[in-house]
């Protein structure tokens, strides 16, 4: 008989080794997912750079680093830490971006209202950074690390007020760099994943 029959006829052998095949699952379907999302956030970042005109997507453009409310990029160190602390910190920006990227999706509807591919991409980022950011939250629990209390609101508020008042440009430049640590952070996601992932890097 093989192990597979065996399994079906005991539900007890095959449920004292369930947790690890369903660790592996879930890490390997939120790695699936933070790799499909960094091929859309950078297809997001080229639509976003095509629809605000120059000097953007010029040859030699190097727009400011406009501080963003509640995010930075990730640092330098971040590579060098323990994975489950990577992971919390993944989860902490995954759950600033929603409210980021909505703000940069009113002001685009302002200024570029017949974009509507990117005004849907946007939409779609919000939501998709939120999926990624309970999946890793779930990994984060499965593999036993301790969950961090509930987070305050990130302040999207201040920087929806800081656009609304800000001139074209400067909107234009904050919502790039939004795009830029979506891109990062889902990015760096994939990466911090990827050592969990089965044949992955120990």
């Amino acid at each position: 008989m093989s192990r597979r029959e065996g399994s079906l006829e005991d539900p007890q052998a095959d449920s004292s080794i369930s947790p690890l095949p369903h660790l592996e699952s879930k890490i390997q379907q939120t790695h699936s997912l933070a790799r499909l999302l960094t091929k859309y956030a950078e297809q997001l970042l080229q639509e976003y750079v095509q629809h605000q005109g120059d000097p953007f997507g010029l040859p030699g453009f190097s727009p400011p680093r406009l501080p963003v409310a509640d995010l930075s990029a990730p640092a330098p160190g971040h590579a060098g830490l323990p994975v489950p602390e990577r992971l919390r910190l993944d989860e902490a920006a995954l759950a600033a971006l929603p409210p980021l990227l909505d703000v940069v999706r009113r002001r685009q509807a302002e200024l570029n209202p017949r974009a509507l591919r990117l005004l849907r991409r946007l939409e779609d980022a919000a939501r998709q950074a939120r999926a990624l950011g309970a999946a890793v939250e779930a990994v984060l629990a499965a593999l036993g690390a301790e969950t961090r209390g509930p987070r305050p609101e990130p302040a999207a508020a201040a920087m929806a007020a800081a656009t609304a008042t800000a001139g074209v440009f400067p909107a234009k430049v904050l919502g790039l760099r939004v795009c830029g640590l979506y891109r990062e952070w889902v990015s760096r996601t994939e990466a911090d994943l990827g050592q969990l992932a089965p044949g992955g890097p120990a």
